[in-house]
């Protein structure tokens, strides 16, 4: 009985001495990215890219950091503005973390003689830790509704 109880001990002591690993902020992560967009730094956006990043709009599938770099990233920022997210769910873990819910989006003009629009749909941007201890997001998805002209 008494082995038992030193080997009980010891184990609590083993485990109550050993680093325990802090779960990330994801909604920090996720304000870098949304502040990044905003404010245009497309080399900040893609420096927080995984580099087998995948994004998912509709029917569309990109796949690795260079492809959705090029037709996301490059594609889109400059014709959106003023990116806004409500957070319906999240979940964090020492590896992964997410948060979905809601997003709008101005999007402007291409020409001067259009009107400016609005779009609003889902999310989710999924984010994992690398082997360098670095947060990066893996994963995007995209459902948006059709773009309204912005009254």
């Amino acid at each position: 009985m008494k082995l038992i109880i030193q080997t009980m001990l010891a184990a609590a002591l083993i485990t109550g001495c050993a680093k325990q690993e802090e779960a990330v902020n994801i909604q920090a992560l996720n304000q870098q990215f949304i502040g990044a967009w905003n404010s245009k730094d497309s080399d900040k956006i893609i420096s927080l890219l995984a580099d087998d990043v995948n994004f998912l709009q509709g029917d569309q599938h990109l796949r690795g950091k260079s492809e959705v770099t090029d037709k996301w990233v490059k594609a889109t920022l400059p014709s959106l503005s003023d990116l806004k997210t409500n957070v319906v769910s999240s979940a964090v873990d020492t590896q992964t973390a997410y948060e979905a819910g809601t997003f709008s989006v101005d999007v402007l003009p291409e020409t001067a003689q259009q009107a400016k629009g609005y779009g609003e749909g889902n999310f989710i941007l999924l984010w994992k830790k690398g082997a360098d201890n670095v947060w990066k997001l893996s994963y995007a998805q995209l459902e948006d509704l059709p773009v309204q002209v912005k009254q």
